[in-house]
């Protein structure tokens, strides 16, 4: 049979790209072939409802594909699709929801007529479909041949997640609306998915969630593995090189965890991304967060404590109602006081069914931007002081090219001295240098292919 030619779009956070991974490779191991997407017979979306901007993106992309000359289908699924999947239905007759990604596969192959896989000739029905795409705990689990996740991603580094949805109610997310209540893929899954990765050559692996470290799994004895624990039984069970943490909740960065970290640094990513949303108590209490801005700060020097070396993230939010210029000076100032090693920035969206859309005192969009700016110069100043702080030491460094790649702490790295063929290997590297345009240059460590 001949194969038919698909694309994945993916739009939005790290977990729909992980989503997206899955998906992508589950097309590929019933017979699909990855292709641009003007190529495309199929084409799969996945949506994002975080922003209003987000939303709008998600509308442009559905009425691009659904117009290119050769009419593919279009399969939509994520947030906008479990939120309002009329929105993207109606744009072409050509349009498909599908609200599970578990059975974003499944669908493609009833939608495009295909009834057998070109690369064995092999026949599936409804069941053997939904055996091969089996679901635990709301977790799609794609039996792939692990080599498929490493030409997929150039063998560089692959997202596992383990945990959806949320329980928190913040009163500008709507996300909790569209991934419902938080549940946690069963430990031995997530063992299975890196032992994988590890099998297919990926350097480094990413633990990602809609709200991490609220995993919990309760084992057969009763004991509760939260996401320190996770993290050691990986260690422990796996050789993965590497293990790296996506966005975690401040609260949820417990003692046991950065010592988890701190005793295995030479295989955990000393990197942490806190969507802290503000610096200012009274703005964190109008959002519904949980947490105080003085919490906040003793939380990182607790962390730092133990761990001097990782180097932190967060999300910010500008312009929240009610924002005054002194909340927002006093969430500089936070920020001043952490010194974060990148900073994702957003204005203030509005989302149509959630508190803050309604709230008094909204921010003048004016002053949002120049609020925004501000921001962001002061994270061009961060970014850069945190990455000369770490002239001198050693960290590993995933090579994304031959001689380009990401340190530990989330820092792009030129290593000067790498040898051929490095795409895809990791490798400690001693940090030597910063160039004007932000780059660090190292040189390899010891190194043994």
């Amino acid at each position: 049979m001949r194969k038919t030619t698909a694309s994945v779009i993916n739009l939005g956070c790290r977990v729909n790209r992980v989503e997206s991974d899955k998906i992508a490779v589950g097309l590929i191991s019933h017979g699909f072939e990855l292709v641009d997407e003007e190529e495309a017979q199929l084409i799969v979306i996945n949506t994002c409802a975080v922003t209003g901007e987000a939303e709008a993106k998600t509308r442009k992309a559905v009425r691009k594909a659904a117009g290119r000359s050769l009419e593919p289908i279009v399969i939509v699924t994520g947030c906008v699709v479990n939120l309002n999947p009329g929105e993207l239905t109606s744009i072409s007759d050509r349009v498909i929801a599908e609200p599970s990604k578990a059975d974003v596969v499944s669908r493609a192959l009833h939608a495009t007529g295909r009834v057998a896989d070109s690369s064995e000739g092999r026949h599936f029905d409804d069941r053997e479909t939904s055996t091969m795409l089996s679901v635990s705990s709301g977790e799609a689990h794609v039996d792939e041949d692990p080599h498929a996740i490493s030409d997929l991603l150039g063998r560089s580094r692959y997202g596992i997640k383990i945990q959806d949805g949320c329980n928190h109610r913040c009163t500008y997310c709507i996300v909790w609306k569209a991934r419902g209540p938080e549940r946690s893929v069963p430990l031995d899954s997530v063992i299975r998915d890196v032992r994988s990765a590890e099998l297919a050559g990926v350097p480094e692996v990413v633990l990602t969630g809609v709200n991490l470290g609220a995993y919990r799994y309760e084992l057969a004895d009763g004991t509760v593995v939260g996401i320190a624990r996770l993290l050691q039984e990986i260690l422990d069970q796996t050789a993965i090189p590497q293990v790296r943490l996506s966005s975690i909740e401040p609260m949820d960065v417990d003692l046991d965890l950065v010592r988890v970290m701190f005793c295995n640094q030479d295989r955990v990513a000393p990197f942490l991304h806190l969507p802290i949303q503000s610096g200012c108590t009274q703005t964190l209490r109008r959002m519904g967060r949980p947490y105080s801005a003085e919490t906040l700060l003793a939380n990182v020097n607790a962390i730092r404590d133990i761990l001097p070396s990782v180097s932190i993230s967060c999300d910010l939010i500008v312009g929240f109602p009610g924002e005054t210029d002194e909340e927002f000076a006093r969430t500089l100032e936070a920020c001043r006081k952490i010194g974060f090693s990148r900073m994702h920035v957003f204005r203030y969206s509005k989302r149509p069914g959630t508190p803050a859309a309604t709230a008094p005192n909204q921010v003048d969009p004016k002053v949002m931007a120049a609020r925004s700016a501000r921001v962001r110069r002061l994270a061009e100043q961060m970014a850069r002081q945190d990455a000369a702080s770490r002239i001198g030491s050693v960290e590993n460094a995933v090579f994304e090219y031959e001689d380009k790649g990401t340190l530990g702490s989330f820092h792009k790295v030129i290593i000067e001295d790498a040898p051929a063929g490095m795409r895809g290997a990791i490798a400690p590297v001693r940090i030597v240098s910063l160039d004007d345009d932000g780059y660090l240059h190292a040189r390899l460590v010891d190194y043994q292919s």
